[in-house]
């Protein structure tokens, strides 16, 4: 249950969240650092 969840999440994220990939990680603003621990988070859940 908890692992579909996480899967949804994961594709909402695909298409809601901004893509920070292309940009340098240590130039990032505490918000996108954020987003990125939270697309860590969500996606490290999902495949587990």
């Amino acid at each position: 249950m908890q692992k579909q969840i996480f899967k949804i999440l994961a594709q909402l994220n695909k298409l809601i969240m901004p893509r920070i990939s292309k940009k340098d990680i240590t130039r990032l603003s505490k918000s996108d650092k954020l987003i990125v621990a939270y697309r860590y988070w969500v996606t490290k859940n999902s495949l587990d």
